[in-house]
């Protein structure tokens, strides 16, 4: 996600989602399942020109909230987090929190996501990966979010992050939703970085939304050469994950909800659904047909909540109602 405040583009079953009591220091994850087919979607905290929303405003398709993006603090691998109140409309703390319960009580899951394109984050050490598990965890107990969502863009270390996360689960519980969000070059082989990531935590692992955007032409799993903006851009790349050792219930499809939410990239919400149906039921498909169908497929992530409603809820209300539909 190209997050820059100041810019009008953008650059995630085995986990489940949880719970964390904010008024309890103690608080594990209580489990609350994430659906079998769910939609992901990033709410922005900050105002780059898109729709201002505050976290109860995001419309109802979604089943997990991204809330982008925890900020780096001077200490390695520690995050923390804060409300731009002021570019919100005067949005508290108080209300926000609030509405993490209300969207929890509604069957969502609510997580805090790391990175963006602009994020700082560096996990490149085992101090650093024990700082990144506490302070996350110190958030989940704050404010009550479910997990963390991993949207490192510069770069990953496996053996720290894989610590990082391993760390924040026992902390957690089993109910942690865990989430990743990487560019297509992170996950063109299991040798990347950020795919050695999921494949380590893969006990752990809920979805892996990549973005496809941003990104230009890739390698699919046919050793073809995609174009980005494509059924087929997106089915071929996929099956590279879904061949390369993530569960089905793992890999979901990330794209932009209107063409001023990323710089390239844009597919229509028809394309996203004919993706969905190519590798659920081998239906839709363009040019690349996987060798076998996908039915577990976890579903589809966009940037953000917030570009969607500016162009009129067009994302959600087409591919919410077709991912929930899935077989």
């Amino acid at each position: 996600m190209l997050a820059a405040f100041g810019l009008a583009v953008a650059g995630l079953a085995t986990g489940g989602a949880g719970s964390a009591d904010a008024r309890d220091a103690g608080a594990r994850a209580q489990t609350r399942a994430v659906p079998k087919h769910a939609v992901t979607g990033y709410w922005q905290n900050f105002n780059n020109g898109a729709t201002v929303q505050r976290l109860g405003q995001v419309q109802d398709q979604y089943d997990i909230i991204a809330v982008a993006f925890a900020d780096a603090t001077g200490q390695p691998g520690q995050v923390t987090f804060n409300l731009d109140s002021a570019g919100l409309g005067g949005y508290t703390v108080a209300q926000f929190k609030a509405d993490i319960k209300a969207k929890q009580a509604a069957g969502k899951s609510v997580i805090v996501s790391v990175g963006g394109e602009r994020g700082s984050v560096s996990v490149n050490s085992s101090a650093a990966a024990n700082n990144f598990a506490n302070s996350v965890y110190a958030l989940m107990r704050e404010y009550g979010f479910d997990g963390v969502d991993i949207d490192l863009e510069n770069g990953l270390n496996a053996t720290y992050m894989t610590q990082a996360l391993k760390s924040l689960s026992q902390k957690a519980g089993p109910g942690l939703v865990l989430t990743m969000a990487p560019q297509t070059i992170d996950m063109q082989s299991t040798s990347n970085a950020y795919f050695r990531t999921a494949l380590n935590v893969k006990d752990i692992l809920t979805v892996v939304n990549m973005q496809y955007y941003n990104s230009g032409a890739m390698l699919g799993c046919d050793g073809k050469v995609y174009s980005q903006g494509s059924v087929d851009f997106l089915t071929a790349l996929a099956c590279i994950q879904l061949e390369g050792g993530l569960a089905p219930s793992q890999v979901g499809i990330g794209t932009p909800a209107s063409p001023r939410g990323a710089g390239s990239g844009y597919v229509s919400p028809t394309v996203v659904n004919n993706a969905l149906n190519c590798l659920a039921r081998g239906t839709d498909c363009g040019s690349f047909k996987p060798s076998k169908t996908y039915p577990g497929i976890r579903g589809a992530m966009t940037w953000s909540t917030n570009w969607d409603a500016l162009n009129g809820n067009a994302w959600s209300n087409a591919v919410g109602p077709h991912v929930h539909g899935l077989p």
